[in-house]
């Protein structure tokens, strides 16, 4: 089990570094975080990478993911719609999902939502280590999923390696039907 996680781990940190973005129907920022109706520091990271995607026109829609977390005046998915607004984006370009509390929940909203709006492809925006896990959830719904990591703080070798390593154990449940 350890070999196993510990090669996937090693997958995870370098599919971490590939931005494979392509045009697609939708870029997709999973959430983070807010703090009383503004984003956290790694959610206004996410959307700023994705309003540049959005701006170069790699997709005609953002979908924005995240429920209440802590706080339940705001949601996560809410106040991501809120802060791509205030920067420009029209509110009929941005789609929110607003109930999921892990990223199994939300992805499970957003796959719902993107079947009924007929949307096939996706750019997903996250940090880099989270992308590998949410791109095979994608996949294994039927959707087309690259990945586009946002811009991050330097992050310690030793703490990249654990957040790699959780993002394995949190892969390889969702694998055996545990959905996190």
């Amino acid at each position: 089990m350890l070999t196993y996680l510990t090669s996937l781990s090693i997958r995870i940190d370098r599919e971490s570094r590939i931005d494979d973005a392509h045009q697609a129907d939708v870029i997709l920022v999973m959430g983070a975080a807010e703090y009383r109706g503004h984003p956290s520091p790694i959610l206004k990271a996410r959307l700023d990478h994705a309003l540049e995607l959005y701006q170069k026109k790699l997709a005609p829609y953002i979908l924005t993911t995240g429920g209440a977390g802590g706080d339940p005046s705001f949601t996560e998915g809410g106040v991501a719609r809120s802060y791509l607004i205030d920067r420009g984006v029209p509110a009929e370009s941005i789609i929110v999902e607003d109930q999921g509390d892990s990223t199994a929940m939300s992805l499970s909203g957003a796959t719902e939502i993107l079947r009924r709006m007929g949307l096939r492809s996706t750019i997903v925006v996250s940090d880099g280590y989270h992308i590998f896990r949410v791109r095979r959830m994608l996949q294994e719904e039927g959707l087309t999923a690259w990945g586009s990591p946002r811009q991050s703080a330097e992050i310690g070798p030793l703490k990249l390696w654990w957040l790699c390593f959780k993002q394995a154990i949190g892969y390889g449940l969702w694998r055996v039907g545990v959905r996190i």
